[in-house]
């Protein structure tokens, strides 16, 4: 398992491809040597850590970091809001915008879009799903709530780990129109989120870092969301505006710099999702979609 590739499946491609991973070599090291696991305890998960590499990311010399990204990972800087030489520093460019013609939301008020940008495992009901990025590996939803009341009202409900790879656009949007409440801080450790990680342990999801909001008045019924922190992730930024009405696919705010992940969870019985991302999920297969692309419709 050492040495297996990332591989997910590309919804517009609608083929298995291999991910190219930012920094695989060292989150290699970091997770499947014994060395490495040392120090991912001793600091590496430690929120130290990830604040000194976003300072680092923060410098003004940093913004030489942008172009070099750009060409080494493809990205289309057609969709960017801004052009890359407007960046003042990496991080600067890493939450960049983009126009809202490069992000359409899926219509239809039955209808829920994906939160974010990126590589998504979706279970239609948690309860039953044999395991999330390995079969057999799960966590509880009083681990991710850390509430047990809000555990029993969610529970046989079904769930979307959307992960977002440095590459990916990183704000993050609601999935559906209702009122947000205030956000809600669960401390927690920074473990990386990468299949990498993930593969080892997908508790870490539970034991980072994250942010709560529940969403109420919708079409599917109460809605939580959850952004989780990950190793170099020092800030979730929530811009939002408590208990106002949003849109489905308004913004909600964003990550800094590093790799990160959107959970997404719906009440038993209120949305179907979408074929292919359910039969990937079954497999432990990830499936490659844009914020804004349709996840589902409600059912209740």
């Amino acid at each position: 398992m050492c040495a297996e590739s990332i591989r997910f499946y590309n919804r517009y491609t609608q083929a298995t491809e291999i991910e190219q991973v930012y920094g695989e070599k060292w989150l290699r090291w970091t997770y499947e040597t014994v060395a490495g696991r040392l120090a991912v305890g001793a600091l590496i998960k430690r929120t130290v850590f990830s604040r000194w590499y976003g300072w680092r990311m923060d410098r003004l010399v940093s913004a030489q970091k942008v172009r070099p990204f750009i060409d080494d990972y493809k990205l289309n800087a057609a969709e960017f809001a801004r052009a890359p030489d407007e960046f003042k520093t990496f991080n600067e460019f890493f939450y960049r915008g983009l126009k809202v013609s490069a992000r359409p939301v899926a219509p239809g008020g039955d209808v829920a879009v994906f939160a974010a940008d990126g590589r998504h495992l979706a279970f239609p009901d948690v309860d039953t799903a044999e395991g999330f990025y390995v079969k057999g590996m799960k966590f509880t939803f009083t681990e991710l709530f850390g509430d047990a009341a809000l555990a029993k009202e969610f529970a046989g409900g079904a769930m979307v780990i959307s992960r977002l790879c440095p590459v990916d656009y990183h704000r993050f949007h609601f999935p559906v129109a209702g009122v947000p409440g205030a956000p809600k801080s669960i401390n927690g450790c920074l473990f990386s989120v990468s299949p990498i990680a993930l593969r080892r342990s997908v508790r870490y999801l539970v034991q980072n870092k994250r942010a709560l909001t529940l969403i109420e008045g919708t079409r599917f019924g109460r809605v939580a969301m959850f952004e989780v922190g990950a190793t170099c992730v020092g800030t979730i930024v929530n811009g939002y505006a408590a208990g106002q009405p949003v849109a489905k696919g308004a913004e909600k705010g964003y990550f800094t710099f590093g790799g990160s992940c959107v959970i997404t969870v719906f009440q038993k019985g209120r949305i179907r999702f979408e074929d292919d991302v359910v039969s990937q999920s079954v497999r432990q297969i990830e499936t490659y979609a844009r914020m804004g692309d349709r996840l589902g419709v409600a059912t209740g």
